[in-house]
């Protein structure tokens, strides 16, 4: 029976206190949902490097809390939750249900990542759902480690799952579990990490309950309404602090062979009155690798970028979302279409076009951005028999990179790309694990841009395979270009990835080694007993011109091996020398050096142009809901012309034919796109 806590003054809703209390429990439910996952995981991918997000909903699927887990992730499961829920329909899912689904065309992210919901039903009546999402450590596929680097479409990518029934009313549905470990290499791990996310869902069950009986039901809803639209506003306003304009930046994707190629990502970002508009129509086209991203992979990284610049207190609801429309064409690198793959968007694109978002606000606010970060998770996946347990064991394993300058501070070192707040395997559980036997780990000097304030440094690992055989797979990008400085900062060191043979006296790229055609996208190749891999990660872009660097700060930078006694000469005009062993700056030398050349500096705001008057509006064209139906067994989306997002069940169909996902996208479509891009033939879904 419920208490109604909450519901002693006039009105709950408006009730500060009430507010703060209620959204914090609700945040606290999340917490404990990854902590129960953490502790019951079998998979160091849960256990140690946290790549999982746990979030709650209410019944229409907006997102009514969420906690301090990976951004890609959180921003992506708000629309696979509505695509659910609109697919399957609310009458369909009964108490005691869990869902399971890892479509990244129904709204997903990437293969790996792997969705399960569950029904909170209280005193009868339906509350809402509790969710997580988390990437499993093997799906099947091509390649080992559900990561195939080298796939050109999804059915090598590994098991594709519509939305299909884990558990009915509390009960194993064990045909879905058999397809899924007949499927899976290393079914030990799949079936007990999918029961550490299902036992995260009993717990966040428990405690909703036990909200609900503190608050009421009723107070819970009217409370969670208000904290939404209290986000909307308060995000607003954060948008507010940056100058009105239209801001555009481009970065490409790269693939390490000869000659190497690139894909481009183009953005317009347009702010405007509490309110921003992410287009990135003139993108390049999806191509025929694992590089391309889903709409909720190119939403993530637009969210993520924006919530660097908001107060950490705005409440991540769906209310904070509200303010920011993503743009983004179906079968384009920033929304594939079937039957592309996209294993790589969510852990490669996500944080290039965080980056790309932070280039275009350089030029709005520049003492809030940073430079480019490295960029690349330096995927490294690898399994094979344990010699010692003469078991299937499969690991993915990524690690930090150097992130970007900023105006006030230096990047941070071996950081995990900003998609994740994701800390990478400990070598001593890596080690007591897997066949392998890290033979160095260490910072790598000189590695981080240049700059008034110095980008982050990346790392070394080296890794020594210690059974007869181990297969290896790898995606990394940045190899080839290397990340950007700003305002004079240079840029970071790029990544590699190289191997050393028994009886090779030197480490060499896989394609001397093994003849792979690209260096930074390999897939099952063999590695024996005695054999080196040494994965370098790149380092971040610098911010400002080196010259301007303290000289104590370059002293500080040599003292630690952060940079190197040629390097402080060279790069930041400052001499270093050594006596009765420490680093001294030698003060009349560095005078000379930095009086050669002057440094400049470009510090002042660079704004936006002035958004572009609607001068061709055309009036609402008029239109209809109409209802996608189709046969049970079919897979088919349908892509909003506007936004490109997938729309699960109905349709707005406009009076001149056009498909959208709400009405107002129709009203976009006709006082945005129409008057930038016209009726081209790209604008349409074919």
């Amino acid at each position: 029976m419920s208490n109604s806590l909450g519901a002693a003054g006039n009105d709950p809703a408006r009730d500060l206190v009430t507010q703060t209390v209620l959204y914090n429990r609700l945040v606290g439910v999340c917490r404990e949902m990854g902590t129960t996952m953490m502790r019951t995981a079998y998979s160091p991918i849960f256990s140690e490097s946290r790549d999982f997000s746990c979030v709650l909903f209410d019944r229409e699927g907006r997102m009514l809390a969420q906690t301090e887990f990976c951004p890609a992730q959180v921003g992506a499961i708000r629309f696979v939750v509505k695509w659910l829920i609109a697919e399957l329909g609310e009458d369909a899912v009964k108490p005691g249900d869990v869902i399971v689904h890892n479509d990244p065309y129904r709204g997903g992210v990437h293969m790996p990542e792997h969705v399960v919901i569950k029904p909170v039903y209280y005193e009868g009546e339906l509350f809402g759902y509790v969710a997580n999402i988390a990437h499993l450590v093997e799906i099947g596929g091509m390649a080992v480690g559900g990561f195939a680097a080298t796939a050109t479409e999804v059915y090598q990518e590994g098991l594709r799952l519509p939305p299909v029934w884990l558990m009915r009313e509390g009960e194993y549905n064990h045909d879905v579990w058999r397809v899924i470990m007949s499927n899976h290499r290393a079914p030990r791990y799949s079936w007990g990490d999918l029961h550490a996310m299902i036992a995260s869902l009993t717990v966040a069950e428990r405690r909703c309950h036990e909200l609900l009986d503190a608050f009421g039901l009723e107070t819970v809803r009217q409370v969670s309404n208000a904290l939404m639209d209290h986000a909307e506003r308060w995000m607003r306003n954060e948008i507010r602090s940056i100058p009105d304009g239209e801001y555009e930046f481009a970065d490409h994707m790269e693939d390490a062979r000869d000659p190497p190629a690139r894909d481009w990502i183009r953005l317009r970002l347009i702010v405007n009155d509490g309110e921003i508009v992410a287009d990135f129509t003139e993108s390049g086209p999806q191509a025929a690798h694992v590089l391309n991203c889903t709409y909720g992979v190119t939403a993530s990284g637009v969210y993520n970028a924006i919530f660097h610049f908001a107060d950490n207190d705005v409440p991540h609801n769906d209310g904070a979302y509200r303010p920011i429309t993503v743009i983004a064409r179906p079968g384009s690198i920033v929304n594939v279409i079937h039957p592309g793959a996209s294993v790589g968007g969510n852990t490669e694109t996500h944080p290039r076009i965080w980056g790309i978002v932070m280039g275009a606000l350089a030029q709005a606010v520049p003492e809030r951005v940073s430079a480019a970060t490295g960029g690349t998770s330096c995927n490294f996946l690898f399994g094979g028999t344990h010699p010692d347990t003469g078991h299937y064991y499969v690991h993915y394993h990524f690690d930090g990179v150097g992130w970007g300058g900023r105006a006030a501070a230096d990047g941070n070192s071996h950081q995990v790309v900003p998609n994740g707040n994701c800390p990478a395997t400990p070598v001593e559980i890596f080690e007591t694990r897997y066949p392998f036997m890290a033979r160095a780990y260490r910072l790598r000097t000189d590695s981080g841009g240049a700059g008034a304030q110095r980008g982050g440094l990346g790392s070394d690992r080296i890794l020594e395979v210690r059974s007869p055989s181990i297969t290896v797979s790898a995606l990394f990008d940045r190899m080839v270009s290397r990340p950007w400085g700003l305002y004079g900062g240079h840029t970071g060191d790029s990544s590699r990835l190289l191997v050393r043979r028994v009886g090779t006296p030197t480490f060499q790229t896989f394609g001397e080694a093994f003849g792979t055609t690209s260096n930074s996208r390999i897939a099952n190749i063999e590695l024996r007993e005695g054999d080196e891999v040494l994965i370098g990660s790149p380092g971040g872009g610098g911010y400002g011109a080196p010259e301007l660097r303290e000289p104590d700060q370059v002293l500080r930078d040599v003292s630690e091996r952060f940079v190197s006694v040629p390097a402080a000469r060279e790069v930041y005009r400052v001499a270093i020398e050594e006596a009765d062993g420490r680093f001294v700056v030698d003060e009349e030398t560095t005078a000379a050096l930095r009086t050669s050349e002057p440094a400049g500096q470009s510090t002042g705001r660079v704004g936006g142009q002035p958004l572009l008057a609607k001068s061709e509006e055309r009036p609402p064209a008029g239109g209809r809901w109409e209802h996608v139906a189709g046969d049970w067994w079919q897979t088919d989306v349908t892509n909003c012309e506007f936004c490109g997002q997938v729309i699960p069940s109905d349709i707005w169909r406009a009076g001149d034919g056009h498909q959208f996902c709400s009405k107002d996208c129709d009203e976009r479509y006709r006082t945005y796109w129409l008057p930038r891009y016209g009726q081209r033939a790209d604008a349409r879904i074919q």
